[in-house]
């Protein structure tokens, strides 16, 4: 039995799991009500939904039947499942997985992007039944010389301008952040600034592994990048970067979330390093900054440590529109956390689910169906 619609103005969490998709809706007499896995046994490498209709939507793959786009309009209750024009030419690469799943902007009706591994992305114009290439990403001059990070050669992030529709940034693992100012015509290398010390060249045009990008609210010229090399600011829409890690207690993670109404309010989970990935110490904590990098905090309250040797991954952050708002996170092994006040204290939300690949936040809307 699929879940019945939460009430309008609720929060939702959507946990995307080595094992299938989780749904977890407000539980009655407070906290959350976690609901059998849809897509059960398929790697889910995204789970979110469109903020314009409510639509659920499940980026995924599997080792027999390969990458999928799963849609759900009645929250859960049937799936659409759907590749038609999901796919590359002959001898330009193999589409292996879906990583990333992204609703276009509000002015534009039925139109959702796709980030997929081998890197490249993709659009459809009728809510997700047919898909296409989207732009000339894959005709870029430096495509021979991207490579596959620890994921494989996956596009993460994608990532639109609220001023302009044309603009769009994504982040490919292992090949850097690109962006476009034509709506996919061409598209620029953005990575000057960023080091790359696994190549000889330490700051090269492009190759750098950049784990995830996120766009400052209040500044929309301002982006935040979690590194392989370290933390970063752009303040230029990606021209130059600056690195921002010190105070942090190590240069390597994954995730990066924004405060959805503070500008310069993001939020990181550091490990100890590339070779050594687990919490620092074994101690898991959320840093936080509030001034775009100048200072960072450390954020325990109600985390396990010490001996927490955690992992959190790329898509596992999320954050709530809430005020104060509230932070999500959850870990490789199947912990999932939570905190109402913007990271200062925490709690376990789930503790046995399976590894945790990502983790989003909707909140119900009036003349959603389902």
């Amino acid at each position: 039995m699929s879940p019945k619609r939460p009430a309008s103005g609720n929060l939702f969490l959507m946990v995307g799991t080595g094992k299938g998709a989780f749904l977890l809706t407000p539980a009655r007499g407070g906290g959350w009500k976690i609901h059998p896995p849809f897509l059960a046994g398929w790697d889910v490498y995204h789970f979110t939904h469109d903020p314009r209709d409510g639509t659920l939507l499940v980026g995924s793959s599997n080792p027999v039947h390969g990458p999928l786009i799963a849609r759900s309009r009645d929250w859960g209750g049937s799936w659409e499942e759907d590749v038609k024009g999901l796919s590359y030419p002959e001898g330009d690469g193999k589409l292996e997985r879906v990583w990333h799943l992204k609703p276009g902007p509000d002015d534009q009706p039925g139109r959702l992007y796709a980030g997929v591994a081998e890197a490249g992305l993709f659009h459809s114009d009728d809510g997700g039944r047919n898909w296409e290439p989207f732009g000339k990403l894959r005709q870029h001059p430096t495509r021979e010389k991207w490579m596959p990070g620890g994921g494989g050669l996956c596009l993460h992030t994608i990532l639109f301008d609220p001023r302009d529709g044309d603009r769009i940034y994504v982040a490919i693992s292992a090949a850097g952040v690109y962006r476009t100012d034509d709506g996919g015509d061409s598209w620029k290398p953005c990575n000057r600034g960023v080091r790359a010390d696994f190549l000889p060249d330490k700051y090269p045009e492009m190759g750098q592994c950049v784990h995830k990008l996120v766009l400052d609210p209040v500044n929309p010229d301002v982006l935040f990048q979690q590194n392989h090399c370290g933390v970063y600011r752009s303040d230029n829409r990606g021209d130059s970067w600056t690195e921002i890690s010190e105070g942090l207690p190590s240069t390597f993670g994954f995730p990066v979330g924004a405060h959805p109404r503070r500008g310069g309010t993001v939020f990181t989970v550091p490990l100890e390093a590339d070779t050594r990935r687990f919490c620092p110490d074994g101690r898991l904590a959320v840093w936080r900054t509030r001034d775009g990098g100048a200072n960072w905090e450390r954020f325990d309250r109600g985390l396990p440590g010490p001996d927490a040797w955690l992992v959190v991954l790329r898509e596992a952050m999320a954050v709530d529109d809430g005020d104060p708002c509230g932070v999500y996170f959850g870990t490789r092994t199947g912990q999932l956390f939570g905190s109402s006040d913007e990271g200062e204290s925490w709690s376990a939300i789930a503790d046995h689910l399976p590894p945790i690949l990502s983790v989003e936040v909707g909140r119900v809307r009036d003349g959603w169906s389902g």
